[in-house]
């Protein structure tokens, strides 16, 4: 049969004609089509100024340093996300501080928090797991009373939301990616909701070496840049793709609705919180029941890839990594986090899936379960 990747980005033939008419203009650079899509961005966002930059980490790191976040500072977070989370922090200095998964919402468990908060902590870094928003209220609760910045990885929470509001609309800096797999995407990219025209013009800054252009032509550098600007190709795409953001996402949450009426609850695994009020449904991830299983997480992944299906694994607990082990981490220190990390497989969900794929899969998961559990 036909190999159904775990995720497909939607391209309409609209979008297509529009990157072509970016090519012909000759203009293919940062131009009118990013002016555009940061206005466009702007107003989904509530009227709050929206900045891309060439990919969602990047736009993370520079809201790091618009918070003013640098050496000898801490950075709350959680070792389950993908590595650009901690990534960002140590580029800018400052040391990520782990705080471990809740086993419910595999977010960041909120009522560990404050037992991580030292007088270096600075910020924290909240990461919205497959699109299912971190409790905003209880984490802006804590914020507040310790007097912390919030720079939210909403890479995965585009067009997800807390109690109603859209995220992007309300808290302090927020990140999106627009990354080939993500609900909306721009081949590469992503975006920063930032709170005043200040702090945009500063990220202006960053993303282009830390230049302002002057009246008479010449320029001035008063801080230091990089280059982290987005094209106006990829800016066109993400027109395109932000038009049809809300369908794409219903389309989802129909999608996931089917995995939960035909996924074979008796094998044991854990599913997903079932939530359709708040979550975009960026990815369906069971968890394994590896300790009942004869085959190693790897092993079932082949099998199912045997069958033409693809499985992705987001994301091991990044504390055991290599980069983290020779700082101290070990085994152990997180245990919901590795726990997760260890057992998730992330299964096909995107919108153009047919309602029998969603069947496909279960049934072919189910049939290869059943093959290796004892």
């Amino acid at each position: 049969m036909e190999f159904l990747p775990f995720t497909r980005p939607a391209i309409d033939e609209d979008t297509i004609a529009a990157v072509g008419d970016v090519l012909r203009s000759g203009w293919i650079t940062t131009g009118p089509r990013c002016q555009q899509l940061e206005a466009e961005l702007s107003a989904f966002c509530g009227g709050r100024p929206v900045r891309l930059a060439a990919s969602a980490t990047a736009a993370l790191e520079m809201a790091l340093q618009i918070a003013g976040i640098g050496p000898g500072d801490e950075v709350i977070t959680c070792p389950l996300s993908w590595i650009a989370t901690a990534n960002v922090i140590m580029k800018v200095g400052a040391t990520p501080v782990f705080v471990d998964a809740d086993p419910a919402t595999r977010n960041i468990d909120l009522a560990k928090i404050e037992a991580a908060i030292t007088p270096r902590t600075r910020a924290i870094i909240p990461v919205d797991l497959a699109g299912l928003p971190v409790d905003r209220d209880r984490l802006y609760d804590i914020a507040r009373r310790h007097k912390l910045r919030v720079v939210e990885d909403a890479a995965q929470a585009m067009g997800a939301s807390w109690n109603g509001q859209a995220i992007g609309r309300g808290g302090d800096l927020v990140s999106f990616s627009f990354h080939a797999n993500k609900n909306m995407t721009s081949g590469e990219g992503g975006c920063l909701v930032l709170n005043n025209a200040e702090e945009a013009r500063l990220f202006e800054k960053l993303r282009l070496q830390g230049v302002t252009r002057l009246p008479d032509g010449t320029m001035d550098v008063d801080v230091l840049g990089g280059k982290a600007n987005m094209t106006d190709i990829a800016a066109a795409i993400g027109l395109g793709q932000l038009k049809q953001l809300d369908g794409f996402n219903t389309r989802r949450r129909e999608l996931a609705r089917l995995y939960f009426q035909h996924f074979d609850r008796s094998l044991g695994c854990e599913l997903p919180p079932e939530d359709f009020a708040n979550s975009n449904w960026h990815m369906f991830q069971p968890l394994l029941p590896l300790e009942r299983m004869s085959v190693s997480r790897g092993e079932f992944i082949a099998r199912m890839k045997a069958e033409n299906i693809g499985v992705g694994v987001h994301y091991p607990a990044m504390h055991l990594f290599a980069l983290f082990r020779d700082k101290g981490y070990a085994e152990g220190q997180y245990p919901a986090a590795e726990d997760i990390g260890a057992r998730t497989v992330t299964l096909p969900l995107f919108p153009a899936m047919r309602d029998e794929d969603v069947l496909r899969v279960c049934q072919t998961f189910s049939a290869a379960l059943r093959a290796v559990l004892h």
